[in-house]
């Protein structure tokens, strides 16, 4: 099969097609044809060697989620899995390929009427959006600003949060993103490019602060947020897509009796499908719309790289190893 190999940490250059051998699933383990292959922001840290989790071993093939159909299955794998339209994480690498290996007990089924690249689109980004989301517990009315809202995670707490009746300001780097930011529910948009863009938030809150915060980008921008919001208001951390995170200055946060909601237990295997399964199923009944920004062939996985570390893609950005598995 092709697969991208990573035989180096480096510049997007150093992931390269290679033909290798075809995985056999081992007990408990099925075998996906891959339809799609998700792309995440962390991926692009893990190959340039600067990734939150340490350096893995090399050489290794990318990709921690696919979609497609199951062709094989390992020994004391249930039968009526074969042939099944599945969107499944890999355990950590084997995405960016023809077929993948997974754990049975992490594929979940695709509902009828949803696209399987937009079941993808959700396989990580939606899973984290909900978390975040329910974690925070957004009540209505609230003033939220959501960071990175034009990108996977961002554009899904947009409407998520919209959803809940909430009063949502979207931020991003660039004007371009404010159409489809707003036609995600968002009430404005704010481009934090800008040297006055704490002003225009406050504005959009009437001048009274921000009720919640939605932190993935981290540095400046995660730390000039977190000092717009009102007192008694709240924080929900998840990540620092700048490189670095918000500056937490915990007496004046106690001070201002402000909460910091971090991700700070992963949720268990059961927890992570169950979250799969419901973003899926808000999907296909409409309430939550993925947005896919861009999509690469297999050979490109280093142009996708590039796109997304350019900070200028929207939306989820998907690997196409072969065909649509629902066609």
């Amino acid at each position: 099969m092709r697969a991208v190999v990573m035989e180096e940490f480096g510049g997007p250059e150093v992931l390269r097609i290679r033909q290798v051998e075809d995985p056999v699933p081992g007990p408990g383990q099925v075998l996906v044809a891959v339809a799609y292959a998700s792309i995440t922001f962390v991926e692009t840290q893990v190959r340039s060697g600067n990734g939150p989790f340490g350096r893995p071993a090399l050489p290794r093939i990318p990709g921690n989620g696919v979609g497609g159909r199951i062709v094989a299955a390992g020994p004391d794998v249930d039968p009526a899995l074969m042939g099944a339209v599945v969107v499944t994480t890999t355990g950590g690498e084997g995405g960016y390929a023809e077929l993948a290996l997974a754990r049975a007990r992490d594929a979940v089924p695709v509902p009828e009427g949803l696209e399987l690249k937009d079941a993808v689109a959700l396989l990580a980004d939606g899973r984290t959006a909900l978390l975040l989301s329910r974690q925070a517990e957004i009540k209505p009315s609230e003033r939220v600003l959501v960071e990175a809202a034009g990108g996977g995670v961002g554009s899904l707490l947009v409407q998520l949060a919209a959803a809940a009746d909430a009063h949502v300001i979207g931020a991003a780097r660039g004007a371009g993103k404010a159409e489809l930011v707003t036609s995600l529910g968002a009430a404005s948009y704010v481009d934090y490019s800008r040297p006055d863009w704490l002003d225009r938030v406050m504005e959009a809150t009437g001048g009274v602060g921000l009720d919640l915060v939605f932190d993935g980008v981290g540095g400046r921008i995660g730390t000039e947020a977190i000092g717009a919001l009102r007192e008694g208001g709240r924080v929900s951390i998840y990540g620092m897509a700048s490189g670095a995170g918000a500056k937490l200055d915990e007496g004046r946060l106690r001070a201002r009796s402000i909460g910091v909601i971090g991700l700070t237990a992963a949720p268990t295997p059961a927890q992570t499908r169950a979250l799969i399964a419901d973003a899926l199923s808000l999907a296909a009944d409409g309430t939550l719309r993925p947005v896919i920004g861009q999509t690469f062939p297999l050979e490109s996985a280093a142009a996708a790289h590039r796109a997304i570390e350019s900070r200028t893609t929207t939306g989820k950005t998907l690997l196409i190893p072969a065909g649509d598995a629902r066609g």
